[in-house]
């Protein structure tokens, strides 16, 4: 049977990839969804310390998942968004997390955990 601990990384990363970006730019195009889908009136008020609007605040979470999908997708900084993404997911699951969702969320956690603790590749020469 062909393995490849190569590609297997790669299809994690991938496959991360693309629901971080499928979210980000969901958020991007229809924000008034997900001001009704998370803001809570706990998010807002937390919200409201950073001086952002309600709407502001989608939009940089879809720039902040979109750039955690971009560098999934080509391994540049992926342990840096990988650490960033799950405190992201964290504080998801925290403030605004739901039965639907945190099943979701915490799969995502566990890949993102993966792509964080995956050992660096080693240098041949």
């Amino acid at each position: 049977m062909f393995s490849s601990a190569k590609y297997s990384y790669l299809a994690l990363r991938l496959g991360l990839a693309a629901v971080f970006l499928w979210f980000g730019i969901d958020k991007i195009i229809h924000p008034t969804y997900w001001l009704n889908a998370w803001m809570t009136p706990r998010v807002a008020g937390i919200i409201g310390y950073a001086a952002l609007s309600e709407s502001q605040f989608i939009y940089l979470c879809g720039v902040f998942e979109i750039l955690a999908g971009v560098s999934l997708a080509t391994g540049i900084f992926s342990k840096f968004f990988s650490a960033l993404a799950i405190l992201f997911l964290i504080g998801v699951a925290i403030f605004v997390g739901s039965a639907d969702t945190i099943v979701r969320d915490i799969g995502l956690v566990g890949g993102l955990i993966a792509v964080f603790l995956w050992p660096a590749p080693r240098n041949r020469f």
